[in-house]
Formats: structure tokens, C-alpha cells, sequence
């Protein structure tokens, strides 16, 4: 209730309230990981996780949002799906003011500001601002061709690609 966290990480510094926090955290700089999971043998640094894990494979969602009846595996995930409602946005962009639910979501859309493009292609070397363009765009070299036309079947590496297409259904010209 002071604030206090008498206990140091030798580390790298980050304080902590209680002797067995501290235990906690040193197992990220060892690599130590003591609770496993008896149905996949997945391993956690803290029995909580192990715990919260588990629920995975129990389907258990104890966290369910009173306005539209969504459950969460995790408090996090919850508060975080709360804010959808409320309209909350408390992580702001210092270049433009755009405003975001969550911090990750600021960090990629800061990637606008800076022009980092930290996912590269290993096949071309072509860089991308998120993981997930980068997942899309490797379908030009893996020839997996996952956007279907529902017209008449054929086969698109990119989403682009089948939009453009589509219009021969449609007749409407670029």
C-alpha cells in the first residue's frame, strides 16, 4: 500500500513488492520455466500463467462482458474488449494525435511515422510495417492461393488480385 518495492532485480533493475515477485521475474533472465502443462507440456515461468493456460483446454472463460455476452480467457484481454464499448482510447500517437485501444496498435501505426519495416521477405527481401502483410505477401512465392472468386472459382495469391478480377463478373471497369 506505500509503493515501496524493497526488492531489485541484480539484472536489470525493475523493483518489485514482494521476495517471490522478484523469484518470479529472474526466471525471464534464466530462462527457468518450472509449471507444465500436463495436456500439451507447454511450460510457464509462473503457476498463474500455467493457470490461465490451462484454460485453453478446458474452454473456461470467466470473463464475460455484460453488454454484448462475449467471454475472455484472461482479465487483460477482457479489460482491453471493454473498451470497445466505452470508445476508450488511451494510447495517442505524438506525431498526429490518432488515438488507440491498445499500445501494440500504437506501435504499428507509428511505423507510418518512421517508416520502420521490421518483417522482411527471406525469399525477395522486401520489407513490410506488420507481420501480417508480410504472412500475405509470401503466398506470391508459397503459389498458396487462398482468395477464391465465388463466380467461378479461381484461385488468388493476393486479395488485390481477386478484387480486380471480380470485375469482369461485375462489368465495372477500373
Amino acid at each position: 500500500h506505500t509503493g515501496v518495492k524493497p526488492y531489485q532485480c541484480s539484472q536489470c533493475g525493475k523493483s518489485f513488492n514482494g521476495q517471490s515477485d522478484l523469484k518470479r521475474h529472474q526466471r525471464i533472465h534464466t530462462g527457468e520455466k518450472p509449471y507444465q502443462c500436463s495436456q500439451c507440456g507447454k511450460s510457464f515461468n509462473g503457476q498463474s500463467d500455467l493457470k490461465t493456460h490451462q484454460r485453453i483446454h478446458t474452454g473456461e472463460k470467466p470473463y464475460q462482458c455484460s453488454q454484448c455476452g462475449k467471454s475472455f480467457n484472461t482479465k487483460s484481454e477482457f479489460k482491453i474488449h471493454q473498451r470497445i464499448h466505452s470508445g476508450e482510447k488511451p494510447y495517442q500517437c505524438s506525431q498526429c494525435g490518432k488515438s488507440f485501444i491498445t499500445q501494440s496498435n500504437l506501435k504499428i501505426h507509428q511505423r507510418i511515422h518512421t517508416g520502420e519495416k521490421p518483417f522482411r521477405c527471406s525469399q525477395c527481401g522486401k520489407s513490410f510495417n506488420r507481420q501480417s502483410i508480410l504472412k500475405k505477401h509470401k503466398h506470391i512465392h508459397t503459389g498458396e492461393k487462398p482468395y477464391q472468386c465465388l463466380q467461378c472459382g479461381k484461385g488468388f495469391s493476393q486479395q488485390s488480385n481477386l478484387k480486380i478480377h471480380q470485375r469482369i463478373h461485375t462489368g465495372v471497369k477500373p
